[in-house]
């Protein structure tokens, strides 16, 4: 088994135990009588990770993610079940876990590379590099109890990733680092990938689930809801997390039991779809038709008829890089809202999200009031500056309808539409910066 599988969690189950104050903590242990409460903070969960894999857990507050990485890297006991690991592991759990206040973040990284199997003579090998990486100055020789939580996460990262894990554990630590530092750690987790490291990190951030994994898992309630093409599982996570808590707890049951479906592959249209006949405008394709349509529930609003038009007022599907489009959608009120914003979204195949718009940036400047039973029009101009490929439109609109300022409607992949290939261009990825090449001979 260890030849193939990194990770095996076999039935695991943990409860902790509530007591309703320290007296009664203190009376158990001399009553039979049992004096608390247990909270399942996780039930049966089970599932395996296969060496080189990149797997993210997603989930509420609360769904028992952090639980479960403690678990897996030894530091909580399961109440149930069993966990396997093969391979060395680097684990970046809660900030600054394992590190001594009064210590140095020298003498910090010397304890916590042996606690990872670092011997002191390799510690040392590597020291110029962890420090290099981790980039806090002179203050590698102070106590750590100084340090912001910017620091200290930056010095357990690059410890982490310079031990050659085999495996990487990381729970949503470098969400406290600046933009610049995360896309560094970011920079060799994928480097870490390419190595073949098996890697299991939680994370709020869907394009990191979308642009680093292979593989996710939905954990709600202590469950495991469901697993599958990151794509699939962050749609039933965000309309999940935008359900109305009256609603909520029979879409987690439909989830759970495979009765919400929804298509793991976002592409619009199959090997053996018919290609769009010589009859049929450049501009249209009928074929080209969005399968990944996903509408969460409704909270005051609903909107309908997503459509793209080029300059000359034709439905499109069709684009040409360069050229001007409007996307439109309509917006049924189904009660009074206030401070109203509408949005658009772009993103690629795989979910990542390329960009947007929102008709009002603060809340305070968005439309005052509209009366249920209106409907509106929305549409958005823009010019596309996309190189070749199929991408997907979102629809939204928020606003309070009395409990608050939230989303009242949303629809992520409402439509697609394909970048038609452009031969006088130069443009490589999704966007086209206009790119143009230039040389000359050196004399």
């Amino acid at each position: 088994m260890c030849s193939e599988i990194a990770i095996s969690v076999s039935g695991i189950s943990k409860r902790f135990r509530i007591y309703d104050s320290q007296r009664a903590r203190l009376l158990q242990v001399f009553r039979r009588k049992q004096l608390f409460k247990e909270f399942p903070a996780l039930e049966g969960v089970s599932f395996v990770i296969q060496k080189g894999e990149t797997v993210g857990i997603v989930g509420r507050n609360g769904s028992g993610k952090s639980t479960l990485l403690q678990i897996i890297c030894g530091t909580l006991t399961p109440s149930e079940g069993e966990v396997s690991i093969c391979g060395r592991v680097a684990a970046l759990l809660e900030l600054g876990a394992g590190f001594k206040p009064e210590f140095s973040g020298r003498e910090n990284v010397y304890m916590n590379a042996s606690v990872l199997g670092l011997s002191d003579a390799q510690t040392t090998e590597r020291f110029a590099a962890i420090a290099a990486f981790a980039d806090i100055g002179e203050f590698i020789d102070q106590p750590v109890k100084l340090y912001s939580s910017g620091m200290l996460v930056r010095l357990a990262f690059a410890v982490a990733i310079h031990v050659d894990p085999q495996i990487l554990i990381v729970d949503e630590a470098l969400a406290v680092g600046d933009e610049l530092f995360q896309r560094k750690c970011y920079a060799r987790i994928e480097e870490i990938k390419a190595r073949g490291a098996t890697i299991l990190f939680v994370s709020h951030a869907s394009n990191t689930i979308l642009g680093l994994c292979d593989r996710a898992i939905l954990l709600d309630g202590g469950r495991k809801l469901t697993e599958g093409p990151p794509k699939t599982v962050i749609a039933h996570y965000q309309r999940l997390l935008n359900a109305p808590a009256d609603k909520a707890a029979l879409l987690r049951e439909q989830i759970l039991s495979g009765m919400v479906t929804l298509h793991a592959d976002s592409t619009p249209t199959s090997p053996t779809a018919p290609l769009a006949s010589p009859s049929t405008p450049d501009w249209l394709d009928p074929h080209l038709v969005s399968q990944a349509v996903l509408a969460y529930e409704s909270q005051g609003a609903r909107i309908s008829d997503p459509e793209l038009y080029n300059a000359q007022g034709q439905k499109v599907n069709c684009l040409k890089t360069g050229d001007t489009y409007r996307y439109r959608y309509r917006v049924h009120f189904e009660r009074d809202a206030s401070h109203v914003r509408f949005g658009m979204l772009l993103k690629t195949t795989t979910g990542v999200e390329l960009g947007g718009a929102t008709s009002a940036r603060q809340i305070a400047n968005g439309i005052p009031a509209i009366a249920a039973g209106s409907v509106l029009s929305v549409e958005y101009r823009f010019t596309c500056r996309l190189n070749e490929g199929v991408y997907f439109l979102n629809a939204g609109v928020s606003g309070d309808c009395g409990e608050g300022f939230q989303h009242l409607h949303r629809v992520l992949d409402a439509l697609c539409f394909r970048v038609n290939p452009d031969n006088t261009g130069f443009g490589l990825g999704s966007v086209d910066f206009s790119c143009n090449p230039h040389w000359s001979l050196d004399e």
